[in-house]
């Protein structure tokens, strides 16, 4: 695996990428370089799949802190947040990255014509552990195929559907795979909720109302609520304050700010309804949460994971 990463990643730098998004010459195809600590993640509302070439990737979301090494990717759901924080940098000092974009019917398709009952298996988390870990390499290995051909354009549309489907059945069979069909349906119920997530998003450290969200899209209070924790698995107020502590977490973690700094930047008025809130969300309160965090970060590296880092770096 370290082989194809390597080589993927030594013709990905021979072409002139420019700090930030890259275009390729394949459409849902793009190649992210940064210099810069923090990063943009890709914004949009398809799923994607970001894999890591070069350096190492910290992302904050409301399910915790997920650390990315290269030859490890990621899948996207809904709550996947804009941004990034790059710990480590390659030896060019810079953070090399690429994604697959897809859309929510590319999945679909793929998922429809899954054999027998594999679909239900793998729902059911009865996909034995050997197959999901095979399925984890054969995810890179179909990327490769995809992105080996920068210097020589796929010749047809249709072998590069078949590689996108490809990459989408290991990602199913793959230790992601329950994570990502249960996106992929949170995605498609999301259509006229996704700009009002993406709004919540850029705005939560801001006062607003879900009589107001729902006014904005035409719907009553209790269809747009409905509509929304459907789509995103809780409702836009409890959304926001996810949001607002998992950010704080990030500040007084990355960037040192205290308690009461760290509270009222992400909006709160009231830092003691920040703590209860940030225990009740994290498990403890806000400086035991970040003296553990900091402590566990200086201990000794460990395992990673199979369910949140797919890919182990061989």
């Amino acid at each position: 695996m370290e082989t194809i990463i390597q080589t993927l990643r030594n013709e990905i730098r021979k072409l002139p990428l420019a700090n930030g998004c890259n275009q390729t010459d394949i459409s849902c195809k793009t190649v992210y370089r940064f210099t810069d600590e923090k990063i943009q993640m890709p914004s949009t509302s398809n799923p994607y799949l970001y894999l890591v070439l070069d350096g190492m990737l910290r992302l904050h979301t409301p399910s915790g802190i997920m650390d990315y090494m290269a030859g490890q990717y990621s899948v996207s759901k809904i709550d996947t947040p804009f941004m990034g924080t790059v710990l480590n940098f390659s030896e060019q000092q810079d953070f090399l990255a690429l994604a697959a974009e897809f859309t929510v019917n590319d999945v679909i398709t793929t998922l429809l014509d899954l054999d027998n009952d594999l679909t239900e298996t793998i729902i059911k988390e009865q996909l034995e552990s050997q197959k999901m870990a095979m399925s984890d390499e054969a995810v890179i290995e179909s990327v490769y195929k995809l992105f080996s051909g920068t210097h020589r354009a796929i010749p047809s549309e249709f072998i590069r559907k078949n590689i996108f489907r490809e990459i989408i059945y290991y990602i199913l069979c793959g230790s992601c795979g329950k994570q990502f069909i249960q996106s992929i349906v949170n995605i498609r119920q999301a259509d006229e909720i996704y700009e009002a997530n993406s709004w919540i998003k850029e705005n939560f450290r801001n006062s607003f109302t879900v009589e107001k969200l729902a006014e904005q899209r035409n719907m009553s209070v209790s269809l747009f609520h409905q509509k929304f924790k459907s789509a995103v698995g809780m409702g836009p107020l409890q959304c926001q304050k996810r949001l607002r502590l998992t950010e704080a977490r990030r500040l007084m973690l990355d960037v040192n700010k205290n308690v009461t700094e760290a509270s009222l930047e992400v909006g709160y008025e009231s830092v003691s309804q920040f703590i209860r809130d940030y225990r009740k969300m994290f498990g403890s309160a806000p400086k035991e949460d970040i003296l553990n965090i900091q402590k566990h970060l200086k201990s000794p590296p460990l395992e990673i994971p199979q369910d949140h880092w797919p890919t182990k770096k061989k």
